[in-house]
């Protein structure tokens, strides 16, 4: 059908002439409608004023509606909050920009209605004026002062449809294209000022925030916090640290604080005031960026889903001899415009998806944190109490792992037989005759640091990956649509075998989950055991028990790993099921589509169809793998939950209603210790007057539960308990000290009072030890003292007591450990003079002869039950009589040390540069070479199969006969034509899909195998090099960086490093493949793709080593937090006596802080890489699509390169990605190999005959020169002495 319009009318033309004399069409005016697909004119010419009245309505609808507190931000910037600035004045914004776009909104809105008025008959104009009077509707009324996105949608849209409006209205009047050229400059500006305007209201203060392109400093906040929309939207606000980065290896000065919304003291403030489960709470302070990960995810599901439409467009355009060129090449500007969508989408989704899972997982480490501040202290005897009655163990079914699992038996009982062979082998009971839930014990050590490290992570996690719970249902669905309007029913056949796939893998992994418990558990108790060891490795050394205590921790390993390959091998079957699914997918809808149908499975056809086929079968595998992931994140919510529900230390206040400063009174009160029901102190009535309380009685009388039930850490059984309800200055029996230097010991908490100070010194007798010091008190110790002796650290423990403003002292033998001349003067000095006066001081000793004088009452504790003693009744002892069974200098006295370093606890080592290819080796070597090289000849095949399966394809489809000529290759040449008999093609693309799910299956079971086998090696060895390394490096390693070593990295080791290491070796092998395919087809596709590789290493390069030093920093600042669990945990009792939980709980926020701030700048670093990969992708796959279209290939040839082109460009993305990501893997393994090259203590070289030692023989030394390092001044020099055999020898000296 034709007709001639005037040249002043707007022609809407449709693509394919020919179809319109078969479609309707109407007429309004003299503008001509057709209502199908193939004229989206209308609907682009529709399309600024739908988005306009889209964002007039959502904007009523905010400003009337009730939005809950999960829509709105959790954390908000205020200029009233001097918290949250250092202060400086705001930096006004000019109004230029705001007036700028509503000048530019008024001239688009005029040059509209001028269009109109020049033709009236170019009613397309009106859907314009409208937009862009709407546009001036809000910026009038807005008035804004940052970027309105609002604004930046209606601009983009009339920018876009008005360019695709001129693209085919090309008998438009001269002045009207004018109009319509000032209207697209109009919007083009208003884009650009809209991109230059801030995010951040312009009258907050800036000072304190770091400026975008500027070298970062450490004392200030991210850019991140003044940034413009492009800024933002191009990460290149990185671009200042990637220069520092790429100049030299980054240090923790050279990275930003966090920004504000990140920053945990706000969120943990927050995050408190929140009420309900851990998941509630969750969902409320991240409830914004949940609803715009879900927007995102609509956005990225749609932009994919488009991908195989326009591919299928192209390739009609092709086929089609009539169709002009430029049909195709708008289909391939399409598509390059979807990939641009996607891109962006791909990156704020990242931005927001971290910014929940960093918020989330901060909250949940500082909530755990603040639990442990508080929770009662459930000791071991009350855990061996439930083993008992439980009869639970390490070789028995791991505690609470024997979770019920819901639903029928009978479908379990099917797999039984296979899986009871490989539980034989692993000796792992499948089926557990009893399913019953044992009880709940209290969390060990290994368990908090296992919630810490592991589940809060899995949690975490599941924010990260939210826009996944919103893309694969909705990609699911569209799949479905997009491949029934394809093919048609046919469909359903594909769809049938993913079904029965799935059905087989629900239960799999309900037998997954159950193992999942299991090795969750077994995880908590080879970490238990590892904390154990790692606490007390120099003791064990001393008597030589470190072998068998390593073999222990070995046996958990072993059935950690036992379990690990239970749920490897159960996600490798889970894995091969859902890759024959997706296989079978496009051979049984193929088969119905060519069999039952009887259709020609043309080009056109196969090959969209076979991208849409991957995307549902990726939607459909994801649906069973995401609840999965749900579900383990559901398990690990529960040990949290369980964590969380564990009972809190009682408050004083809800039995005694104390008030003031009462005094301290028991009445017929019972104590037992958190988890028992035996009464440990009985029936006591006992007051404690101001003044001096001495408590004496034999060992294990009960003494020092006395102080523990006063502070409030025993469960009260009865009675009556007058108990203090404030800070009370607490000297524990063995003293607890920070790796810090000796005064911060001391102050503690406490402000730094210098004339105080100097008489707490005085008073504890500290000050000859201090000037023996090169440094002081600004001498460093390590953990517990080390550098100190048993003395001394009883001493630094009291001074840290007295010093304290409490108004109550409660002693645990702090006498024990000290010399008679030395505990005469701290009995003088301290307990007598006037820094004791009118406090309450309790004093556990043994040396009752020092300070009875002193006493106002004594007290006697005899077997639980306490009496108070008249001191002047107490006969006078001589103190060389006095002996003290459970004095602590006896154990102490190897700790003792005449000289101190400057610094015990030496820096974290980083490597610099990227991981040596040595560190890979170790990797490799612990795997086994032989199953690495199986591996790559697996990978190798698969991928083999895989192009194939394509190329089969393609010759299949070229095999009908068609508008273009067949062309059929030498491969299959002996194959009849489809249209002839259709059945030996089928048979063939079945043979390549079953083969290439059993060579993915083999593959699966190797990752397993090598994972196991490496992680098993490496962490034995670890220990091995650990327990015999030389006692110089456990005096300047902290214990919470061993066990970051020992739990961060080795779980990195057990994770899935392995499937990096292959993902690598399969993506080379695919870019080779990708290459030599692209070569044979035309020199000019290879010259591009390797230009095009040039530009992705050079981006690559630059982002490499900024990278690499941030994955190092953010390792070595996890040290600090495992290592603030582990103090906490050790001094518990302390903190909470001197009532220091918020200034702990501070000082976990500030290294959380240091330690998220790491990974957040990391993970923004990725951002920038995939913003620039990501469009650099777009942009190729668009010239390529150019080059295959001007240099005359076949559309079957087209397509086939199309296909291998993608497949280059989206491997050489994924291989500089995945090659970044595996270095960053291997930073773990970089720092586990790093313990393998441990000094080692000399190994024994003389085995003593068994009569040795002989009653004969003696200790000799002679001129003997003891240093602990070989940079120390000596602590022994020229000692020559001579211990006789059986005799006792007495070391005498002062501390």
């Amino acid at each position: 059908m034709t007709s001639r319009i005037s040249p002043g009318q707007t022609v809407l033309r449709a693509w394919r002439p020919s179809f319109q004399a078969r479609l309707p069409f109407f007429h309004v005016g003299a503008v001509y409608i057709l209502p199908q697909a193939e004229t989206p004119c209308f609907f682009i010419s529709l399309a600024p004023v739908l988005v306009a009245l889209g964002v007039l309505l959502l904007r009523a609808f905010l400003a009337i509606a009730y939005r809950p507190r999960w829509l709105r931000p959790f954390v908000t910037e205020r200029a009233d909050d001097p918290k949250s600035f250092t202060g400086g004045k705001a930096t006004k914004a000019p109004p230029t920009l705001p007036n700028a776009l509503l000048a530019l909104a008024v001239f688009g809105f005029i040059t509209q209605l001028l269009a109109i008025w020049l033709d009236v008959q170019h009613l397309t104009a009106l859907s314009r004026v409208l937009a862009w009077a709407i546009t001036v509707l809000l910026l009038v009324v807005d008035q804004p002062r940052t970027a309105p996105v609002t604004v930046l949608l209606i601009s983009s849209s009339l920018l876009l449809s008005q360019l695709a409006l001129s693209y085919y209205d090309t008998h438009a009047r001269s002045l009207v294209v004018l109009l319509h050229s000032c209207e697209i400059l109009a919007a083009l500006l208003s884009i650009f000022f809209i991109l230059c305007m801030p995010l951040r209201d312009p009258d907050l203060p800036v000072d304190g925030i770091g400026p975008a392109f500027e070298k970062p400093d450490h004392r200030l906040r991210s850019p991140e916090d003044n940034l413009t929309l492009w800024q933002f939207m191009s990460v290149s606000w990185m671009s200042s640290l990637i220069s520092v980065g790429s100049e030299r290896q980054l240090n923790s000065e050279d990275v930003w604080k966090l920004s504000f919304e990140f920053q945990h003291r706000l969120l943990h403030k927050k995050f408190r005031e929140l009420r309900g489960s851990v998941v509630r709470r969750l969902l409320a302070a991240n409830g914004i960026d949940l609803l715009i990960l879900l927007i995102l995810g609509i956005v990225e599901a749609t932009s994919n889903l488009a991908q195989p439409i326009l591919l299928q467009q192209l390739l009609r355009a092709m086929e089609d001899e009539s169709a002009p060129r430029s049909k195709a090449v708008t289909f391939a500007l399409l598509s390059l415009g979807v990939g641009l969508v996607a891109c962006q989408s791909s990156v704020f989704s990242l931005w927001f998806s971290r910014r929940s899972y960093e918020r989330s997982r901060g909250e949940m480490i500082t909530m755990l944190y603040e639990k442990t501040l508080s929770r009662k202290i459930i000791g071991e005897l009350a855990v061996s109490d439930n083993s008992a009655r439980t009869g639970e163990g390490l070789n028995d079914a791991v505690p609470g792992s024997d979770m019920p699992v819901e639903g029928s038996e009978s479908g379990l009982k099917k797999a039984q037989g296979p899986l009871k062979a490989v539980g034989r082998f692993l000796k792992i009971n499948f089926w557990p005759k009893s399913t019953d839930k044992k009880p709940q014990q209290p969390a060990s050590i290994g368990k908090i640091y296992n919630l810490m490290r592991n589940d809060v992570y899995e949690v975490a996690q599941r924010f990260w990956e939210f826009p996944s719970v919103v893309r694969v249902p909705l990609s699911l669905i569209l799949s479905v649509v997009l491949v029934w309007k394809l093919i048609g029913w046919p469909c359903l056949f594909g769809i049938l075998t993913v079904a029965v796939a799935q059905s087989i893998n629900a239960v799999v992994t309900r037998i997954l989950l159950r193992f999942e418990r299991k090795r969750r558990a077994a995880t908590d108790q080879k970490l238990k055991k590892t904390t154990e060891y790692v606490g007390a490795i120099r003791h064990l050394r001393w008597y030589g028990w470190q072998d068998v205590w390593r073999e222990r921790i070995m046996q958990a390993r072993q059935q950690e790993l036992r379990l690990f390959i239970v749920t490897g091998l159960l996600r490798a079957l889970i894995n091969f099921f859902n890759f024959l699914a997706s296989d079978l997918f496009p051979v049984a809808a193929f088969y119905a589509y060519t069999i039952l149908a009887g259709r020609p499975l043309r080009i056109d056809i196969a090959f969209p169809a076979l991208q849409l086929f991957n995307m549902l079968e990726n939607s459909l595998q994801a649906v069973p793998n995401l609840i999965t992931v749900l579900l383990n994140a559901k398990i690990a919510v529960d040990r949290i939950e369980d964590f969380m529900g564990e009972p809190d230390k009682d408050d004083p206040m809800v039995r005694s209603q104390f008030q003031g400063h009462q005094q301290i009174k028991l009445q017929d009160a019972s104590f037992a210790w958190p988890g028992t029901s035996h009464q440990v102190l009985q029936d006591l009535s006992l007051e404690f007057p101001v003044g001096l309380t001495v408590v004496c009685g034999k060992v294990a009388a009960g003494k020092t539960a006395l102080l523990q039930a006063l502070l409030g850490e025993l469960e009260w059984q009865k009675g009556q308990a007058v108990l203090p309800n404030e800070s009370v200055g607490y000297c524990a029996q063995t003293p607890w000290l920070q790796s810090m230097n000796i005064r911060e010991n001391i102050i503690f908490t406490s402000p730094y009072e210098e004339g105080r100070y100097q008489k707490v010194l005085e008073a504890c007798a500290l000050t000859p030890d201090l000037a023996a010091f090169k440094d002081g008190d600004l001498t460093n110790i390590g953990e517990n003292g080390t550098g100190l002796s048993g003395g001394q650290k009883a001493r630094v423990a009291l001074a840290r007591a007295v010093y304290s403003p409490a108004k109550i002292l409660f002693l645990d033998d702090p006498l024990s450990a000290l010399d008679q001349q030395t505990a005469e003067t701290i009995v003088h000095k301290c307990l007598r003079g006037p820094l004791v006066e009118a406090r309450t001081v309790v004093l556990v000793t043994h040396r009752t002869a020092l300070c009875k004088h002193l006493a106002k009452q004594v007290i006697k504790v005899l077997e639980g039950r306490a009496r108070v003693l008249d001191p002047d009744a107490i006969p006078v002892m001589d103190l060389s009589k006095v002996v003290s069974s459970d004095s602590p200098e006896k154990v102490r006295g190897e700790d003792d040390e005449a000289g101190t370093p400057d610094k015990f606890m030496e820096d974290e080592k980083r490597a610099h540069g990227g991981v040596k290819a040595a560190i890979y080796w170790e990797y490799v070597k612990a795997g086994k070479l032989r199953w690495w090289a199986t591996l790559i000849v697996i990978v190798a095949l698969h991928r083999l199969v895989g192009v194939g399966e394509t190329w089969f394809l393609k010759a299949w489809g070229e095999a009908y006969d068609g508008p273009q000529e067949s062309v059929a290759s030498g491969l299959f040449h002996d194959l009849p034509s489809p249209e002839v008999n259709v059945r030996p093609w089928l048979l063939g693309f079945s043979l390549l899909a079953i083969i290439q799910a059993a060579v993915w299956g083999i593959w699966q079971c190797f990752m397993v195998l090598i994972t196991y086998t490496a992680g098993r090696r490496m962490f034995m060895d670890v220990m091995k090099r650990v327990s015999h390394a030389t006692f110089r490096f456990y005096d300047v390693t902290p214990v919470g960086r061993l066990m970051n070593r020992l739990t961060s990295d080795i779980g990195t080791v057990d994770g899935n490093i392995t499937s990096q290491f292959e993902y690598l070796a399969y993506l080379v092998i695919a870019w080779i493949s990708s290459v030599v395919i692209i070569a044979s087809v035309t020199p000019v596709f290879l010259a591009f793709s390797l230009s095009l590789t040039a530009i992705f290493v050079l981006i690559f390069r630059r982002f490499l080593p900024t990278s690499q030093s941030l994955r190092r920093l953010e390792m070595v600042s996890l040290s600090p937090l495992m290592s603030n669990f582990g103090a906490l945990l050790d001094g518990l009792t302390t903190v909470r006596a001197f009532r220091a939980q918020s200034s702990f709980q501070d000082r976990l926020i500030a290294v959380t802080d240091a330690f998220q701030g790491m990974d957040h700048f990391y993970w923004s670093l990725q951002a920038w890489l995939m913003y620039r990969f990501d469009a650099l992708s777009a942009i190729s796959s668009f010239l390529l699509t150019l080059l295959a279209l001007y240099t005359g290939l076949t559309p079957g040839l087209t397509a086939f390169v199309l296909i291998a082109a993608s497949n280059f460009v989206r491997h050489t993305h994924k291989l500089c990605k995945s090659y970044g990501q595996l270095q960053m893997d291997f930073v773990s393994v970089e720092r586990v190999v790093e313990l393998l090259h441990l000094e080692q203590e000399p190994p024994r070289t003389v085995d003593p005959p068994a009569w040795w030692p002989s009653s004969s023989g003696g200790i000799v030394f002679e001129n003997v020169t003891i240093r602990y390092a070989p940079h120390l001044e000596p602590s022994l020099s020229n000692i020559s002495l001579r211990i006789p055999a059986g005799s006792t020898t007495a070391l005498l000296g002062r501390t």
